[in-house]
């Protein structure tokens, strides 16, 4: 080699930069729930190279923090993206609102191929990191269908298979949903078998408990006995009491929450910020009606004979529910006719000419249903619940929102500001947790619990997903009347320490990567 060829390598790797990225002036707020401090952040090849003073390196990229909090990305740990990111892979709406992490695949509904799926999603490229549970209503219905049955040993033998499977493709854990069909069929028993399978792995169980109103304490002893005999983690998802006559009772289910923590149970509880909650129409009939798929469906609601018990039993529901009639349900998206969206059941009664009754109203949702059901949001909770729940230090901020096409329907809009509302509203104008509590719900707590073990932290050696913003300009702009408002002031959004939101604006980058469990 040259003398000439040799200096000029030498000159080349003089001028190299220090880091690929560089954030002076930081006010850091680490996600451990400890007061900020003031420091600079080098980020290379995606990761948390060095923190503290550095007043002599040169990076490719520098920003200036300007004493603007630094944080690490949200983590939210409960999402429903699938069909979603493959339309906006990108993810913005959640991008926006801080989330630079989500898992998938809860309440018992996922991809039923996990690793064609993930494989696809890293062919496409995505804006946010991915992890997904492996859900038991599709390994249900993949062996069984939706029959309204327990399983034989050989159903739980193959599905046991199954949920192997997936979890040796990535997963990182199994959610059930205990009210959706068919899993509400399931016993105790069949949950405990499948969780196992997906332990072995080190998996986390999520569950959609089996009630959440009347009978939440014995839903959260069943979840809690699942997570004991299968020896798993056990996150309770979006934590609430959801039946009118019972607003105030989370005082009791986090009381045995903690009661089971004590007692070495490793549980805790996610929860979205909000006193409406979104599922699907379907919630409102008896369970027994939903089985055997469309045209069993079809045909109980065309008979006399069923179609008077489902009445009676929905009538019940709802009465039980504490609600006089179905205007706390409003319809989100309903393909069949778009100008539903955002009216609720009163309404949409009324307009279709039938008298304000119950049973009119029941008539109206069993339409619905037999045009392929709506999505729909419930204003099913107290805000004295929403702000004890979180108000406990073990509950993680998570959305239960998707993807969203931007002006598409009329969601929930936990989609586009889950994050922000807790930081403006919970925590600046309600002073209800503080912002370092309220980082670590959003980042180290849904890390340790899902096993993210580089994650939730800003640590040297850590992924570099990092948020800068100004907590005193960060605003939910989402309502319920327009729920496509993106969230304002999360200044930079970091991913895999690529830039993806820079003075609050997308790029077109897509720096997300699959997270697959760490053990």
């Amino acid at each position: 080699m040259s003398r000439l060829l040799v200096l000029c390598l030498l000159a080349v790797s003089a001028r190299a930069a220090d880091f690929d990225l560089l954030i002076r002036n930081a006010r850091i707020i680490d996600g451990s729930g400890n007061p900020w401090y003031l420091a600079d952040i080098g980020v290379k090849g995606g990761r948390i190279a060095a923190i503290g003073r550095l007043p002599n390196a040169s990076a490719d990229r520098t920003i200036d923090a300007a004493n603007r909090v630094v944080t690490p990305g949200f983590i939210d740990v409960h999402t429903h993206v699938e069909g979603g990111i493959e339309k906006v892979p990108r993810a913005d709406n959640y991008l926006l609102d801080g989330v630079t992490s989500v898992v998938t695949g809860n309440c018992g509904g996922s991809v039923a191929n996990m690793g064609e799926w993930f494989s696809s999603l890293e062919k496409l490229g995505i804006g946010v990191n991915l992890g997904s549970l492996y859900g038991h209503n599709t390994v249900r219905r993949e062996v069984m269908g939706t029959a309204n049955r327990l399983a034989t040993p050989e159903e739980i033998t193959k599905m046991q298979a199954l949920v192997e499977k997936a979890m040796l493709e990535g997963a990182v854990g199994f959610s059930t949903g205990l009210i959706y069909i068919p899993g509400t069929y399931s016993n105790t028993e069949e949950v405990v078998a499948l969780g196992k399978a997906a332990a072995k792995h080190g998996g986390v169980y999520a569950s959609h408990m089996r009630d959440e109103g009347v009978d939440v304490l014995k839903a959260i002893d069943e979840a809690v006995t699942v997570g004991k005999e299968a020896g798993m983690r056990v996150q309770l998802s979006h934590f609430k009491i959801d039946n009118k006559r019972l607003w105030g009772a989370s005082d009791k289910s986090i009381a045995l929450v903690e009661k089971y923590r004590k007692e070495g149970v490793d549980v805790v509880v996610d929860q979205y910020p909000y006193d409406h909650s979104s599922t699907n129409l379907g919630i409102t009939l008896p369970s027994w009606a939903l089985a055997d798929g469309p045209d069993a469906i079809r045909e109980r609601i065309n008979s006399p004979d069923s179609r008077t018990r489902i009445v009676a039993e929905m009538t019940k529901m709802v009465a039980e529910k504490g609600q006089k009639n179905f205007e706390y349900a409003i319809v989100a998206t309903f393909q069949p006719d778009r100008s539903y969206e955002g009216k609720n059941i009163s309404e949409i009664n009324l307009m279709k000419g039938r008298p304000a009754t119950v049973e009119a109203e029941i008539s109206t949702i069993l339409d619905m249903i037999l045009l392929g059901g709506a999505q729909m949001v419930y204003h099913s909770m107290g805000n004295d619940d929403v702000e004890r729940i979180l108000r406990y230090q073990n509950t993680a901020i998570a959305s239960d929102g998707g993807v969203r096409e931007f002006g598409q329907g009329m969601p929930h809009p936990r989609s586009y500001a889950t994050n922000s509302r807790v930081l403006a509203e919970f925590v600046r104008r309600r002073n209800v947790i503080t912002l370092e509590d309220a980082i670590r719900r959003m980042t180290s707590l849904p890390a340790r619990t899902f096993g993210f073990r580089d994650r939730g932290l800003v640590r040297e050696g850590f992924a570099a997903d990092l948020l800068i913003f100004d907590p005193a300009k960060v605003e939910d702009k989402a309502t319920f009347q327009k729920p496509h408002q993106y969230t304002e002031g999360f200044d930079f959004v970091v991913v895999n320490g690529t830039p993806i939101v820079e003075d609050g604006k997308l790029n077109d980058k897509r720096p997300g990567k699959i997270l697959r469990p760490t053990h």
